[in-house]
């Protein structure tokens, strides 16, 4: 093969092993996976056999597993029995494990009985952000987005999903028996098989709706009318789509909107985000260190309590108010055109009249209360106001709140811009690292550990970005 480049013959021996050093450049980012483990402290951070027992047989430092895990969903390995091959051949795993190669059980058991102490570490690497000061705007924009469980949609059970295919199974049953009574009228239409089939089929659609009946039972005792199969603690999810479903967890995550780093986040099985905006807000403060944290949120958080709690909490939160009302679409006057009165606990309507206080009462777990006024029956707008006899006005206990955050969000016009362009794409990077697939894991403790390590590998891979490998090996070795 003249004038080509020609490679070793792999009949060659060589005098001395090649050195695994040489094959790792200094600005590789395994480079930044060694220091940053190799730092922490994992007995404090509650690693099981941190600490080698006196007697049995020796074990694997979880420095070394640790690394493991990290490398791999830094690179999109996350499967154990991939971990085991990959630690086989690749030579940055080689060099990085010291040529050490752990059986995927090994691996997998691993990730299973160390939950809270991973967790951790993705928490310390948040806080080693914060001694860099790269959190000093103090806004985080917090997003939930559903990830897809192990569980197929088909184990999962909900009311309406039973009712619906015990529906379709009798449906079912009616065709076979019109079929099962034209082969008694006219014998020479239908086969002697299929007939055997149809009689099969009907055994098995009424097994199948007993159980399904009796998995309707099991459904009233649950807390949430909901059951599954695979992973017991999935949930089925609506989606942005219409019509369109998953059953899954929805991962809530706080970003940091200076350099798109997640400071927090949680994996839960509720299938909205209105009881997660407080939450999620006190924990990305308690991340980024600083006292006066501005929160901002889609409405899909909007919840008069939550934003309360956060207001309480010394947090400010951020978010549009739905439009609930269809007064607007029907050209009525919206409840923006009535001005509330503090001082007198009124409002005053666009005819320049007063609705006052009539009484209160609980609704969705909260007090409201109402107001109407007596010269409704005669006003000249009231075409224009209400079909109604009065036009109504309800107040919640969390109105003052709610009026405060719409003032600032009205001088902060950017906001909204700002939260898509921050927290939206470190969910599709997640995703598209995860590709087409699902959690690997089961139960919300182990999905949450999963979750863990992809966020840690988020983060690592926008600090490389960020200050390069060189830099941030001296700033973790500090």
């Amino acid at each position: 093969m003249k004038r080509f480049i020609e490679g070793d013959s792999r009949d060659q021996s060589t005098l001395l092993p090649a050195c695994l050093e040489d094959y790792i450049t200094e600005d590789n980012p395994v480079r930044v996976v060694d220091v940053f483990i190799d730092g922490l402290n994992l007995e404090q951070l509650g690693f099981d056999s941190a600490v080698p027992a006196e007697t049995g047989r020796p074990g694997y430092h979880p420095t070394t597993l640790l690394k493991l895990y990290v490398y791999g969903y830094l690179n999109r390995l996350q499967s154990s029995r991939r971990l085991e091959r990959e630690a086989q051949r690749n030579l940055e795993l080689m060099w990085l494990l010291r040529r050490l190669t752990p059986d995927f059980k090994t691996i997998a058991d691993f990730r299973k009985d160390n939950g809270p102490a991973i967790r951790r570490v993705g928490r310390e690497f948040v806080v080693m952000c914060r001694r860099l000061d790269l959190f000093s705007e103090a806004i985080v924009a917090i997003d939930g987005s559903k990830f897809k469980a192990v569980n197929n949609r088909d184990k999962n059970f909900t009311p309406h999903k039973v009712e619906a295919r015990i529906a379709q199974i009798e449906e079912s049953i009616g065709r076979y028996l019109v079929e099962l009574d034209r082969a008694d009228r006219e014998p020479a239409l239908v086969t002697e098989a299929r007939v055997s089939s149809l009689k099969e089929k009907l055994v098995a659609a009424k097994t199948h709706i007993e159980a399904l009946q009796a998995m309707g039972q099991q459904l009233e005792q649950t807390p949430d009318h909901q059951i599954s199969l695979t992973d017991p603690d999935a949930r089925s999810m609506a989606t942005s789509g219409r019509g369109t479903g998953i059953v899954g967890y929805n991962v809530q995550i706080a970003v940091d909107t200076r350099h798109h780093l997640i400071v927090a986040h949680e994996v839960t099985n509720v299938g909205h985000d209105k009881t997660a905006l407080h939450g999620m807000a006190v924990q990305a403060r308690e991340a980024v260190g600083e006292a006066d944290l501005i929160a901002i949120a889609d409405r899909g958080y909007y919840k008069g309590a939550e934003i309360a709690a956060c207001e309480d909490a010394g947090i400010i939160p951020l978010l549009p108010r739905p439009q609930t009302s269809n007064n607007l679409a029907a050209g009525l006057f919206d409840k923006k055109d009535f001005r509330y009165i503090p001082e007198e606990d009124q409002y005053e309507c666009p005819a320049g009249e007063r609705a006052i206080y009539r009484f209160s009462r609980e609704e969705d777990g909260h007090v409201v209360r109402r107001y109407w006024s007596s010269a409704c029956t005669g006003c000249a707008l009231k075409a224009r106001c209400t079909t109604n006899r009065y036009r109504r006005i309800v107040r919640s206990e969390y109105e003052d709140a709610i009026d405060r955050m719409q003032r600032r969000l009205d001088n902060a016009p950017q906001a909204m811009r700002i939260r898509r362009r921050t927290v939206e794409h470190p969910f599709a990077t997640l995703k598209q690292w995860m590709g087409v697939t699902h959690f690997l894991t089961k139960t919300l403790p182990r999905v949450s550990t999963e979750m863990s390590l992809n966020i840690l590998a988020y983060n690592l891979k926008r600090m490389l970005q960020i200050l390069g490998v060189r830099t941030l090996m001296g700033v973790i070795g500090a």
